[in-house]
Parts: C-alpha cells; structure tokens; sequence
C-alpha cells in the first residue's frame, strides 16, 4: 500500500486532517499489537481499542497538525519518525498553536509500510521555537 514510510506518514496526517477514521485504519498495521497513546491519554492496545480511540479523537471534527522537524532511524524493515507536531486550533479569539512530540513507528511487512505505534505527547511551551532552530547541520 505505502512504498515508504514517509508516504504512509503523509497519509496519517492528510487522515487526520479530513477526519477520516476509515482511511486512518487503513495506515495502521493489521497486527493486534499496534499501540496509540494520544496526548495525556491512556494506553490503546489493537486494533478495536486503537480504531475506537480515533474515533472518539475525531467525533469532533478535523484535526489540524503540521508535522515538522521528523528525524527519522530506518533500517530495512522499520522505521522510527520523531517529530514536532504543530496542532491548530481554531477559536472564537482567532488560530491558536500548541505543540506535541511525536514518535511515529512503521514497520515493512508483505503489503508495504504500514503504522504499528504513534505517541504524542504535549511538548513545552518553547519546544516550537527550540526544536526548530535548535538541530544541528551536521553529526560530528
């Protein structure tokens, strides 16, 4: 389905963007020991626990989040994303911005690349200013 991990992880946050729990699923591996933890959330173990926690996420509409700064280890069959989220939030009082860490984990199995964990949790409040300026160029 997804020729690199970086596709399935383009398709995770367009999903999540257009709140389509379905499509969502379908980016999730079909093993039963896949794992979400959303921000301040419990534990979601398999695929009903990890379906019906979106669902419940995604009642409420759309969510808007900008990946940025992934830094990302792969070798030949996983892949490990970590990441800024940039999550919008829209309010009476104009756009609002909060900010999560991510790891997104994808493993290679016979139908492509495909999520098996996703972990967000809330970042400081200067983690967006920090953790896009502060990366280095180069590794020594």
């Amino acid at each position: 389905m997804f020729a690199t991990p970086e596709e399935a992880e383009q398709a995770f946050y367009e999903a999540l963007e257009q709140a389509d729990t379905a499509r969502l699923m379908q980016i999730w591996a079909d093993d039963e020991e896949i794992i979400c933890i959303h921000p301040g959330g419990l534990r979601a173990v398999g695929h009903t626990a990890v379906h019906d926690s979106w669902q419940q996420t995604l009642a409420a509409g759309p969510l808007h989040i900008r990946p940025l700064r992934p830094q990302i280890m792969q070798s030949m069959m996983c892949s490990v994303h970590t990441l800024v989220e940039q999550v919008s939030v829209r309010t009476r009082g104009g756009t609002q911005y909060a900010h999560c860490y991510a790891t997104n984990i994808y493993h290679k199995g016979p139908t492509g690349w495909r999520m098996v964990v996703h972990h967000a949790s809330p970042a400081p409040a200067d983690a967006g200013v920090l953790d896009l300026h502060d990366v280095p160029d180069r590794l020594h």
